[in-house]
């Protein structure tokens, strides 16, 4: 079977996920990736380091730094687990500032991409309600201002669509004037896989583009643009049709090979030359079957509201504990609402 696969490939938004379908396309490490994983009380933490041009071009991301923090347990909704993981995220993006040359002092635009009318867009403006936002009383009264906190903005810019604005054009505005030093850009991102839709976070220092999760290509929000250094911080709240299709396949290959015990040929005789073809070419198949008739629909989980809400309030509250030094993280659920 032949098929063209340049508009078939897999739709992730997620660098390790990138990474692991590269590896798998070419049978094992991809030079030019540096990888550190750490795992401890269910949080996966992954730092990739895209440093080569070529390794860029295999996964098809950006060069840059990238943290990936997956935490399955999200899922249910542990008050506890939830936050760690805000003081995790809290010690990763501290770490990921001093990294890229972020100083302590830096002043902060935080900008909460997103439609808030539509539950698995709304991320970036649930995070943005929630940040604890200062530079209205570095202006009006800076010598009241406690050591420990430094100057934060946020915005929620909206969508094309509702404002007929791109929101790099109102965020652009919004740097000429109040000048900060850095923008942290939040938003929601599509997923390969469903496990790491909504338990799952991703810091980048590439900048973002406004619905690419979704096949939008719109003005992005990077340095190249605004001028600032830019810092993307993204969760998977959606995957594709063709994309689970796709998974279900895997899952029932898997519960095939299991109850027969791997026998000869027993799985190809009950899926057929199905198990013969790659992922890539699976998910052309697929998307060949489904797109003609609309049917390769965007897809969240059932559970969305409550979902979004906490993982809002996670990174929320991540982003007190590691912009504020004066902020106790025993007391950072006083800063939420």
């Amino acid at each position: 079977m032949n098929l063209d696969l340049r508009n078939y490939s897999v739709r992730t938004d997620l660098a390790v996920e990138s990474k692991e379908l590269a590896e798998t396309a070419y049978g094992g490490p991809v030079p030019g990736l540096n990888e550190q994983v750490e795992e401890q009380d269910g949080i996966k933490i992954t730092r990739l380091d895209i440093t080569d041009e070529a390794a860029s071009r295999r996964i098809g991301k950006m060069l840059g730094h990238y943290i990936t923090i997956e935490v399955p347990g999200l899922r249910s909704q542990d008050s506890d687990l939830q936050e760690k993981v805000s003081a995790a995220f809290a010690k990763e993006f501290g770490a990921f500032l001093s990294k890229i040359g972020i100083a302590e002092g830096a002043k902060v635009l935080i900008v909460g991409l997103g439609n808030w009318n539509v539950t698995p867009d709304a991320l970036g403006p649930l995070v943005v309600e929630n940040v604890l936002v200062t530079r209205h009383f570095f202006e009006l009264a800076p010598d009241q201002v406690s050591p420990g906190y430094r100057e934060v903005s946020a915005v929620a810019p909206g969508v094309l669509g509702v404002t007929g604005i791109e929101s790099s054009e109102v965020v652009q505005g919004i740097v000429d004037r109040t000048k900060p030093d850095l923008i942290i850009a939040i938003d929601a991102l599509a997923a390969r896989s469903l496990e790491r839709v909504n338990t799952t976070v991703q810091i980048a220092d590439i900048g973002i583009h406004p619905g690419s999760g979704i096949g939008n290509k719109r003005r992005g929000l990077t340095q190249e643009i605004l001028g600032v250094p830019c810092i993307a911080i993204g969760v998977p709240t959606v995957c594709y049709a063709s994309t689970i299709v796709n998974n279900v396949f895997d899952l029932m290959k898997r519960h095939f090979d299991e109850e027969t015990g791997q026998e000869q040929g027993q799985t190809k005789q009950i899926l057929g030359l199905m198990t013969e073809l790659s992922e890539n070419e699976r998910l052309g198949l697929v998307k060949e079957v489904l797109q003609p008739l609309g049917h390769d629909l965007i897809v969240t989980p059932k559970e969305i509201d409550e979902f979004i809400e906490d993982i809002a309030n996670v990174i929320a509250s991540g982003l007190n504990l590691a912009l504020h030094e004066a902020v106790n993280p025993d007391n950072v659920a006083t800063y939420t609402h």
